[in-house]
């Protein structure tokens, strides 16, 4: 990229893409519930801390299908990463109890509301625009948009724009996050009593 090129041309609308749920999409949500459920249900704590990491990572993958980077690293850094080490460790350190039976006995009221819940939050997907819909709340101010999109390059110099807008114009919100990250690293090393990671 060796210019300020827009995406969409400055005054027109972007040309909306049909939404359609592909093979790796429908994977990546059958995956993420099914360990979300078993990470509920399991008796045994280490595999509870094992397949939330699995969790983890998949809501990472999904984030990163769906063009969110900076949520997937977050995701993957902290809740994949330090909180899974954090648990291992904390259990390394604790007594292990041996458990007959595998899973918990479903509570069929709180999974009848988490049923509800589930259901009702699919129902709103339908409202959800597609990727490029003209109607999105993101386009209501285009001359916003049309701005990051024609300017974002010339402005920082770096070619991709969700990036150039986290380090860049949301430079402080994102020094944040990197805050809670090393604050998250500088609590594993203590805990693992080490001062570096090894």
């Amino acid at each position: 990229m060796s210019g300020s090129v827009p995406l969409v041309a400055a005054g027109s609308a972007p040309q909306p893409v049909i939404a359609q749920i592909t093979a790796i999409e429908a994977s990546l949500f059958v995956f993420v519930v099914v360990t979300a459920i078993v990470t509920a249900l399991a008796r045994d704590v280490l595999a509870a801390v094992i397949v939330f990491g699995a969790y983890s990572l998949g809501m990472a993958a999904l984030y990163t299908f769906y063009r969110a980077p900076d949520v997937a690293m977050t995701e993957a850094a902290i809740s994949a990463g330090v909180t899974t080490v954090l648990l291992l460790v904390t259990l390394a350190k604790t007594t292990r109890i041996d458990h007959e039976v595998a899973f918990e006995s479903v509570n069929l009221p709180a999974a009848g509301a988490a049923g509800l819940l589930f259901v009702g939050m699919l129902l709103t997907t339908a409202e959800i625009p597609a990727v490029g819909d003209p109607d999105a709340p993101a386009w209501s101010n285009v001359d916003v948009t049309q701005w990051y999109i024609a300017e974002t390059y010339a402005e920082t110099g770096v070619e991709n724009a969700v990036m150039a807008v986290l380090a860049a114009f949301r430079g402080f919100d994102t020094f944040g996050e990197a805050v809670v990250v090393f604050a998250a690293g500088i609590a594993v090393l203590v805990v693992l009593r080490r001062e570096v990671f090894a």
